[in-house]
């Protein structure tokens, strides 16, 4: 009997699986044992809009630091926002803290075993929970993420434009999801988009769905899946006060917690419009232009300016701190503050 396609994934996975420090690989898998739960969580949050290879070192450090979700539970804030510094959507720290806690007072230190149970849980949304539940718990989940919709588009010949088509693509895969081996077969049709079946240059002479592609036979594979056109984003100016005191002490800012970048270390500064930033510093002071930061978020293009001034002092305004130059850590502010800063010492 021919094997259906999720066999033929299944039995490429075996042999192709990528070795990811949260993942138990298939050989073990087989032989049931599973993985951390926790691990998979903070995987699949870390890994949201980010590469595996920046998530790496991420990962590894959290789950050193706090190696249980309890311990993330009992994490302070700030320590947690500072190891996340770098990683960008800064939400996801927040949320992060937001389930660990609810996890570890409202379930006894034990994610749900189900796909409902982790989608109640909060900053868990469809699509983590059906990966929790399928990777952690081998529940048939229908996990669906860039990679599984580029493999289902080109799989299934699908033509019609994102994000149009993604519930088809949704329903495309959970044809494609056996009661066997769900968890491993998650994870191989991700592989599969991450390593075969690429956004450019797609290997299809070594793909082990090759005989049976629609987008193969009809030469559409490397166009798909079609993607609607980009609109344009907008421009939004801010200034980044870098405040110098007699002593050698940085001024930071810590954010609001909602918001862009909220509950992040930052320098002080206006908030960021389209239009002309209007002055604010935040202390007295001799200030001058140093440079121009550019930075892009997801949905707008930032141009900081960043402007200088040594010998500042009196009460920092509410949300600042002094920070001596000596305990200053560039690692612990987001990137675009990260950028600032460096600009700003290099300029005075």
């Amino acid at each position: 009997m021919p094997q259906t396609p999720s066999e033929l994934l299944l039995s490429w996975y075996d042999d192709h699986a990528r070795d990811l420090p949260w993942r138990v690989p298939p050989h073990r898998s087989k032989a049931g044992q599973r993985p951390d739960p926790y691990h998979i969580w903070l995987s699949e949050v870390m890994l949201q809009q980010t590469t595996v290879a920046a998530v790496r070192p991420y990962f590894a450090a959290f789950t050193a630091s706090w190696p249980k979700v309890g311990d993330l539970a009992a994490a302070r804030d700030a320590d947690v926002m500072a190891a996340w510094a770098g990683l960008g959507y800064y939400a996801r720290a927040r949320n992060l803290l937001k389930c660990a806690r609810v996890v570890d007072a409202d379930h006894d230190g034990r994610f749900p075993g189900t796909e409902e149970g982790l989608a109640a849980l909060p900053g868990i949304g469809p699509y983590t929970a059906a990966a929790v539940a399928a990777i952690a718990f081998d529940q048939r989940a229908v996990v669906v993420d860039g990679n599984v919709e580029r493999v289902m588009a080109r799989y299934h010949d699908l033509r019609d434009p994102l994000p149009g088509v993604k519930p088809e693509m949704k329903a495309r895969a959970a044809g494609m999801t056996p009661a066997t081996r769900p968890g491993d077969y998650a994870q191989a049709v991700m592989d599969l988009g991450a390593t075969v079946c690429t956004p450019r240059n797609p290997a299809c002479g070594i793909c082990p769905l090759m005989e049976r592609c629609k987008g193969r036979r009809a030469g559409s594979a490397p166009d798909l899946p079609v993607k609607a056109q980009k609109v344009a984003k907008p421009v939004r100016y801010g200034i980044a006060y870098l405040a110098v005191s007699p002593e050698g002490e940085v001024l930071l800012e810590t954010r609001p917690d909602k918001g862009l970048l909220g509950g992040m270390l930052g320098l002080p500064g206006p908030a960021w419009a389209e239009g002309a930033p209007v002055p604010a510093p935040p202390l007295p002071g001799d200030w001058r232009d140093a440079a121009e930061v550019r930075h892009t978020f997801t949905h707008f293009h930032l141009r900081l300016y960043v402007q200088i001034a040594t010998g500042c002092s009196g009460k920092p305004p509410e949300g600042c701190h002094w920070v001596p130059r000596s305990a200053l850590s560039p690692k612990s502010l987001p990137t675009v503050f990260r950028k600032a800063l460096n600009a700003g010492l290099a300029a005075l």
